[in-house]
């Protein structure tokens, strides 16, 4: 069974740069441009993981975050931000659970999904 990965980021090409990096990987990949897409799939299909970009057009990512831990407890979220200085922001605040990653650095974050997703199922 393949796990699931739903990216969250407005940019297409991001999207389909993941999608291409996880589908390659095996993962079953959704994607979404907007939290009414991510809240959509979430109500539909089983995700794994979230890949979620921290800054939407129009959206913050914190904000859809909230919501996810909220009503999606046991989905774990991947915080993918290309602003290095968030990083470690928030990295200090984040419960347990959450991760921050750069995109450019793709094994990187598909090793992190990897991480996730058996520290979930264990």
């Amino acid at each position: 069974m393949a796990y699931s990965v739903l990216v969250v980021d407005d940019e297409s090409e991001i999207r389909l740069l993941y999608r291409t990096e996880l589908e390659d990987s095996g993962y079953k990949v959704f994607e979404a441009s907007n939290s009414a897409e991510c809240f959509k799939i979430l109500e539909k299909e089983k995700i794994d993981v979230i890949l979620l970009d921290i800054k939407l057009k129009g959206e913050s990512g914190i904000d859809i975050l909230q919501e996810i831990t909220r009503k999606y407890k046991t989905v774990k979220t991947i915080l993918a931000t290309a602003y290095s200085a968030y990083q470690d922001d928030f990295s200090t605040w984040l419960a347990d659970g959450y991760w921050v990653k750069s995109p450019s650095d793709l094994e990187s974050l598909l090793s992190e999904i990897t991480t996730v997703i058996k520290k979930n199922k264990a």
